[in-house]
């Protein structure tokens, strides 16, 4: 099995990608629109400043009551989320995913947005390696 790299997941995705005065109306749609459960929130200079994903608009803005048409992002996104290099492995990043309860990883090189990998994009035998590795660290 070739080991595949977060650069090959990302290799011709088009990030969701919107800035952090964008209403969450206008995100969930957009959203909707593309088919994505994430959007990446930058900065005027294209740096990562956030991500919001549709847990947030969930947990951030409807179960609170605000209003999602003068929301923006800055208030309801993730900020400075963690992120994964080019080079980190699928299994690796599933790793990062699993332990630190995500669903999606902003990919960055060099500062500059890459994509986002989730966990539907690996494969099922990814899967399997870190259901496999996991259940040997329970056995331990």
């Amino acid at each position: 099995m070739t080991q595949r790299h977060a650069a090959d997941i990302v290799r011709d995705q088009t990030p969701l990608v919107l800035p952090p005065g964008t209403s969450v109306r206008d995100a969930c749609r957009a959203m909707r629109d593309r088919r994505v459960g994430a959007v990446l929130v930058v900065d005027g200079l294209g740096s990562l400043v956030g991500i919001f994903t549709g847990r947030d608009a969930v947990c951030r803005v409807l179960a609170e009551g605000l209003d999602p048409t003068t929301t923006t992002l800055a208030t309801a996104m993730t900020r400075d989320p963690d992120t994964i290099a080019a080079g980190c492995t699928a299994l690796e990043l599933l790793r990062r995913m699993q332990d630190g309860g995500y669903r999606h990883l902003p990919v960055v090189e060099r500062g500059r947005v890459l994509g986002i990998v989730s966990r539907g994009d690996c494969r099922g035998m990814e899967h399997a390696r870190l259901d496999e590795e996991t259940g040997l660290w329970e056995r331990i």
